[in-house]
């Protein structure tokens, strides 16, 4: 059949020419129809991300700072003496109690106002306990007997032993003043040679009391399974 066919209109013709091609490669249309699309580069797929991103994002404000809740962390509050005889009052009976804390050595031994204070027990290295005498010891806690009665007194001495064992430290700090009669400092004197726990004390370098304190040495509490390596 040819082109100037008079039977064919052109549009007719045209037709049967697109048919002719489309039989003749009949996938061609398929083919076209499901090229690959190119892969897109890393920095294209950051830019889709991104726009992406900034789409979802719309409409989004930032929160009022004033909503957020601000939390203050709370400073370790240092322990009085009368807090400690509370609650060695009210837990009751504890473990350093059945090694009693005698007050006749106490009345026998009385001593003065501005003595330094110094005990250690035979064992202890030489060195540790001049760096105790020297201060280089970083203590753990510390109590002020100021105001005690004498039974208040023990009781904060029991106490703070007990926490520092508790916490697995083994320097303390006890602040016993130095009055006239140095009361309590005779006492303290006493009741930390009689207590099992004590490995020494000392009076404070001038700059951490003097002769109005005592650097207590203690052992550690290696048997709490609370501190086992």
């Amino acid at each position: 059949m040819s082109k100037h066919d008079s039977s064919l209109s052109k549009d007719q013709f045209n037709l049967l020419k697109a048919f002719k091609k489309q039989i003749t490669n009949p996938h061609s249309t398929a083919l076209a129809k499901h090229v690959e699309p190119k892969a897109k580069t890393v920095e294209q797929e950051q830019e889709d991300d991104l726009a992406l991103f900034q789409k979802q994002m719309q409409g989004v404000q930032k929160m009022d700072a004033g909503n957020i809740a601000k939390i203050d962390k709370v400073g370790r509050k240092k322990p009085d003496a009368q807090t400690l005889a509370k609650r060695a009052a009210a837990i009751g009976p504890m473990e350093t109690d059945d090694a009693l804390l005698s007050d006749t050595q106490a009345m026998l031994n009385p001593v003065a106002s501005q003595a330094a204070l110094s005990y250690r027990i035979a064992t202890l290295q030489h060195k540790v306990f001049e760096d105790l005498k020297a201060g280089n010891l970083r203590w753990f806690e510390a109590v002020d007997l100021h105001g005690c009665t004498v039974e208040e007194a023990r009781s904060a001495v029991l106490q703070i032993i007990q926490m520092a064992k508790e916490e697995n430290q083994n320097v303390i700090k006890i602040v016993h003043g130095k009055g006239p009669e140095a009361i309590l400092k005779t006492y303290v004197n006493s009741w930390l040679r009689q207590h099992r726990d004590v490995l020494a004390f000392v009076s404070a370098p001038e700059k951490q009391g003097g002769t109005g304190a005592v650097l207590v040495l203690l052992k550690r509490a290696e048997k709490n399974p609370q501190f086992k390596q």
